[in-house]
């Protein structure tokens, strides 16, 4: 059943987590929350961290939904925002990238900006708003950058017959994202993600090999 469910939001711990998804339930909106904190601080992954490791995932179909209730939800706060709160201090520049890095901010300060530039008297309105999002979605479309020496590193622990090797051809063969729209994209380019298998074919044939000569030896 989880297949059907995609990544909408990360959190950095699980109280904020539950603060959406109180909101979701009170909309019929199903979720599932994936706690994926480490039992200790780790970094270590394939061009990525764990900073955000609490997910909520909601069906694909929903997302829309689900936006549209968050942004109901913004507005209900936009006339009892404090006048020091820090957006107010950003320039247009800084709004408009708000606008567009939308899934980086939380719906609130992105109800928000689009409030103060319109204030302004900057030009604000759906096609803009729809503009920038499929900009959005084409930025993170694109695959992750240079992935050289990881794929070094993997040839060379699977010519080693170590497990890394493995781990590394799998993580850069099947690695995929979830963009804002829902939709799941592979994270490397077809290049990477061919060497990815081939590192995982060479390690799942030397592996055991290996294994068993250190079992002998």
């Amino acid at each position: 059943m989880s297949n059907q469910y995609s990544i909408f939001r990360r959190f950095s711990n699980l109280e904020l987590a539950v603060e959406l998804t109180s909101i979701l339930n009170t909309h019929g909106i199903e979720f599932i929350i994936d706690d994926n904190s480490p039992p200790v601080d780790v970094t270590f992954n394939v061009g990525s961290s764990l900073q955000d490791s609490v997910e909520v995932r909601i069906q694909q179909t929903d997302f829309e939904k689900a936006e549209l209730i968050l942004e109901h939800e913004a507005e209900k706060q936009l006339n009892t925002i404090d006048p020091n709160y820090y957006l107010f201090e950003f320039s247009n520049e800084e709004l408009y990238d708000i606008l567009l890095k939308a899934d980086e901010w939380n719906k609130f300060d992105y109800t928000l900006a689009q409030k103060l530039l319109k204030d302004r008297g900057k030009p604000i309105d759906k096609v803009l708003l729809d503009s920038l999002k499929k900009q959005r979605i084409e930025d993170l479309s694109k695959p992750e950058g240079n992935q050289k020496p990881w794929i070094a590193a993997g040839y060379i622990f699977a010519l080693l017959g170590g497990l890394l090797g493995l781990i590394i051809g799998y993580f850069l063969w099947t690695s995929k994202k979830t963009l804002p729209n829902g939709h799941k994209v592979h994270s490397y380019s077809q290049n990477d993600r061919t060497h990815g298998k081939y590192i995982f074919i060479i390690s799942l044939l030397i592996f055991p090999i290996s294994l068993a000569i250190r079992m002998i030896i």
